[in-house]
């Protein structure tokens, strides 16, 4: 799990496009790696994996520094980019592959992910149950390279889909302009 002082830490949140640069641009963050997890499948394709047979999600992985940017910090910003009340996927993208999870790599993170859960519950912020589940993480596998950094790569693109998706609003609707 650590790379020196690093640590990883897995969330899916729909299209993984959509969940990289929010922790890109943060400090502490080392790598944010698109990819899938959660399923059967060894090496899944992205075709694969959006044929709905493997079991994985589109997720990312995040290798952080936690003493510049702790795990809390980290699910805080995750729940500020997703639909935490929908169970059937996210935004324009529905499936199984795109629904969201907080996969978690020790015990520490799994009670901090369940009280963060919580937390959010609880604040008033959504009137509907919070549907995001909490796993244990298994195998990641990254996704393709075109996949990796497409918000660098393809700004028009990521823009138009993140704003088409009903993503963009949905942010700015519950946790305003710099989210």
């Amino acid at each position: 799990m650590e790379k020196g002082n690093n640590e990883l830490a897995t969330f899916a949140g729909g299209c993984f496009w959509c969940m990289v640069k929010p922790f890109d641009e943060q400090p502490g963050i080392v790598s944010v790696v698109s990819g899938y997890t959660g399923g059967t499948t060894e090496n899944p394709t992205y075709e694969q994996v959006c044929s709905e047979t493997t079991g994985h999600y589109e997720a990312v992985q995040i290798t952080y520094n936690p003493e510049i940017f702790p795990y809390e910090k980290l699910l805080e910003l995750y729940w500020q980019q997703i639909d935490p009340t929908d169970p059937g996927g996210q935004f324009y993208d529905r499936g199984q592959s795109y629904q969201t999870a907080i996969f978690y790599h020790n015990e520490e993170q799994r009670q901090l992910a369940e009280e963060s859960k919580r937390t959010l519950a609880e604040s008033g912020v959504f009137t509907k149950p919070i549907a995001t589940q909490i796993l244990p993480a298994k195998t990641f596998y990254p996704a393709e390279t075109y996949h990796q950094d497409y918000y660098k790569k393809n700004p028009g693109h990521y823009n138009a889909y993140h704003r088409g998706s009903g993503r963009s609003a949905f942010i700015k609707n519950h946790w305003g302009e710099k989210k």
